[in-house]
């Protein structure tokens, strides 16, 4: 029985919530615009419920809390959060909320509908381009994309009452471009609790794994960061400088890209939580002041001299300003210790609109940041030269990340480009034709290739030819989109002028061999010859790079079965080098049934992926792709995300049948200390305790340690691990996990 009072006392808490989140007063305009706007929102909705059984009402209040709390922003995006989904949702048109409010509210509320169009398209390249033409709202007002963020923070806290592969859209949308926008924006606490959120949906057991280990050792983590505390505070209150120090433990989604990138159990992490010292100083001091604070820090414990990041004199592309250090406390712990002004804290947590706030100080009127210079990017790359919105959402998302250098002209004009570019990319990068003649270039006056990475502080002169033109192996050398969309654009160019010659020649080809070119015949071939698309196709066959004898061997039947199948399916002979996804693809069509699918894709033709090869157990889901093809991932593999987040209303719900007899190709990575009859202890576990058939063997020992890889055939996730368990217990093997 729902209680209408308890929920009217509820609603009207939560709107005092809001108010009473602004940091100043509210005029009295302001205070009406938000009682107007509350008022409409709430008999809008009235009638409406979310998934959870709770008033509609209640997630344009949070997301009206968030977007003041948390981001800081001012009533009038207060308004429009609470107004957000009045058009989309009801009667309400875009008209009656500029009568009613304004023009910027309308146009804001207008953005934001248009925004909740985007990811619920059938086709990528439909939610890419929707994508692209929200993005235009950065030209007009930014804070269209703050709000949908605290919008899509609130959806994520509430993802619990939704179906499995609605959370995985969801989850992998925000993983892809959610997070990564709220990063690039400045806002790291929205960032760090997406990728948390996320992390629960698509990882779930390691999700749960790790949040419980850091819930136990809450008490000594507490206890550890009062400790280590406790001589900084002592020794800041002898100076003059007024400060705020404050310990957390780090979030479970960057504890586990840890764990992954060091190949570390939870256990062996050092530096499981860090400690935040904020000084309130003007502005003439703060960067001194903060000096100030490190130098006493090295005076009461060692710092890690490695882990110094001076954000302070070169700021992140998006403001963010800080210096960094990680120091060794008495209990032997290594802790990260981040210092900065109340100002540059500020900026770091709520992003743009802290940064804007200071921009309306005179004395940073005419200071450009980084994060102007980035806004100011996409603004060109929106109204720049047209391009595909493919191409557009790949060179966004890759403006989105922070990994960047500083790279200068002959001139000393400054370029930042993402970590890893390229003198192609530099190339590319101040002009198109520059790209295209490049021969190499003077870096700080040494001459290099255009595949020469580049590093930060590089000053860069292109050298060029006439007689230089891009080639394929041009996209291989290019890192940035920028590079290899107009590399691709100039290669499909070249290759369009064979594309009559091509097409007529296969034509002749298969007419010669008595078969139609047919839409079939064209898809084999493509496939086959590995070309791109048919403009591909032609030029290669045009060039005679594919002959008359290639295009009729993909007809013709093969005399006996391949040597590889023999070996799998009991034969005698030897095995023949081959891919996992060939001896996968091939155990699933013999066994088509060990997939159970959607109801209505039982006779679509299905691929197990080779980017994470999942076995039975492994949590799974289909992805139908634009070829019908549905390929199967495990859930939590970073390709997988990317695709739900492009191809969300094409996921399948997919789950392996049980008590299937069938193997699949697994790899199994360890290291250790090298010993005598080390590899006699490992074969004798696999070959005669659980008596697994090997495909390789890989081992390589130096200076009294091992590294090995191990190609083996297993049934299930069960098998798996009780393999891995048994391989940690032989002494020398101290790590041991899955490939992917």
């Amino acid at each position: 029985m729902i209680d209408q009072e308890q929920e009217k006392k509820e609603i009207h808490r939560r709107y005092k919530a809001v108010l009473k989140a602004f940091k100043v007063p509210l005029k009295e305009n302001e205070k009406q615009m938000l009682g107007k706007a509350f008022e409409l929102a709430l008999n809008a909705h009235s009638d409406m419920r979310r998934k959870s059984g709770e008033p509609y009402i209640y997630h344009p209040l949070e997301v009206a809390y968030i977007v003041v709390n948390d981001i800081g922003l001012g009533p009038t995006s207060a308004a429009c959060a609470l107004l957000h989904d009045v058009v989309e949702d009801t009667e309400f048109s875009l008209e009656d909320i500029e009568k009613m409010f304004t023009p910027a509210v309308a146009k804001i509320i207008d953005g934001l509908t248009k925004i909740e169009e985007i990811f619920d398209q059938g086709t990528l390249s439909i939610q890419a381009e929707n994508f692209k033409k929200m993005l235009l709202t950065l030209s007009d007002d930014i804070r269209v994309i703050l709000i949908k963020l605290a919008d899509r923070l609130h959806n994520m806290r509430t993802l619990d009452s939704m179906p499995t592969d609605k959370q995985l859209k969801v989850s992998a949308e925000t993983t892809y471009l959610y997070a990564p926008l709220a990063h690039r924006l400045g806002l790291y606490s929205i960032k760090s609790e997406l990728e948390d959120l996320a992390m629960k949906y698509t990882d779930i057991e390691i999700y749960k794994e790790i949040s419980e280990k850091i819930q136990r050792a809450a008490p000594e983590h507490q206890r550890s960061i009062s400790e280590f505390i406790e001589p900084i505070e002592k020794k800041l209150s002898e100076t003059s400088l007024n400060v705020n120090i404050s310990g957390r433990v780090k979030s479970a989604y960057s504890i586990w890209n840890k764990m992954k990138t060091k190949r570390i159990s939870f256990e062996e992490i050092s530096d499981l939580f860090a400690v935040r010292i904020i000084v309130d100083s003007s502005y003439e001091n703060e960067k001194s002041d903060c000096w100030k604070i490190y130098s006493i820090l090295t005076d009461i414990y060692r710092p890690n001299p490695s882990r110094l990041r001076d954000w302070i004199s070169s700021p992140k592309s998006n403001g963010y300003e800080a210096l960094h250090t990680t120091l060794m406390s008495y209990t032997g712990q290594w802790i990260e210790v981040q210092i900065r002004s109340k100002r540059m804290d500020e900026i770091a947590e709520k992003g743009y609109a802290a940064h804007w706030k200071y921009k309306q100080d005179a004395t940073f009127a005419n200071q450009e940041s980084g994060l102007d210079i980035w806004l100011n990017k996409i603004r060109e790359m929106l109204v720049g030269d047209p391009k595909d919105a493919l191409d557009f959402l790949n060179e966004f998302r890759q403006n989105l990340f922070d990994e960047e250098i500083i790279v200068y002209t002959p001139k000393g004009d400054f370029k930042t480009m993402p970590a890893g570019s390229k003198v192609l990319d530099f190339a590319y990068n101040i002009h198109s034709k520059l790209g295209e003649t490049a021969i190499g270039a003077k870096v700080n006056h040494k001459l290099v290739p255009i595949n020469h990475v580049l590093t930060s502080g590089n000053q860069i002169e292109i050298i060029t030819s006439k007689r230089q033109k891009p080639t394929d192996e041009w996209l291989q050398i290019a890192v940035t989109e920028r590079a290899k969309i107009h590399i691709r654009n100039y290669l499909n160019e070249e290759k369009r002028r064979y594309y009559s010659e091509g097409s007529n020649m296969l034509e002749a080809y298969l007419k010669e061999a008595k078969r139609p070119l047919d839409t079939d015949a064209l898809s084999l071939i493509l496939d086959k010859t590995k070309s791109k698309n048919k403009i591909d196709l032609y030029y290669r066959i045009a060039t005679e790079q594919l002959k008359k004898e290639d295009i009729w061997a993909i007809f013709e039947k093969p005399s006996k079965s391949p040597s590889w199948f023999r070996a799998l399916f009991g034969a005698k002979e030897k095995l023949d080098p081959m891919t996992i996804n060939e001896a996968i693809q091939q155990q699933v069509k013999n066994k088509p049934e060990s997939l159970m699918l959607g109801k209505d894709k039982q006779n679509v033709a299905y691929e197990i992926s080779t980017c994470c090869n999942p076995i039975p157990g492994d949590d799974v889901i289909g992805i139908l792709m634009p070829n019908n093809v549905i390929q199967v991932h495990r859930i939590n593999c970073p390709n997988a995300i990317e695709l739900m987040s492009k191809y969300g209303n094409r996921i399948v719900k997919t789950k392996w049948r049980e008590n299937e007899q069938v193997t699949f190709l697994v790899g199994v990575k360890l290291d250790g200390n090298d010993r005598k009859g080390l590899w006699r202890d490992m074969s004798r576990v696999i070959s005669k305790n659980l008596d697994l058939n090997v495909k390789s063997v890989h081992l390589d020992a130096a200076e009294g340690t091992f590294e090995g890889a191990i190609m083996l055939y297993i049934s299930d996730v069960v098998q798996l691990n009780e393999l891995m368990d048994e391989l940690r217990k032989i002494e020398g093997v101290d790590k041991v996990y899955r490939m992917n």
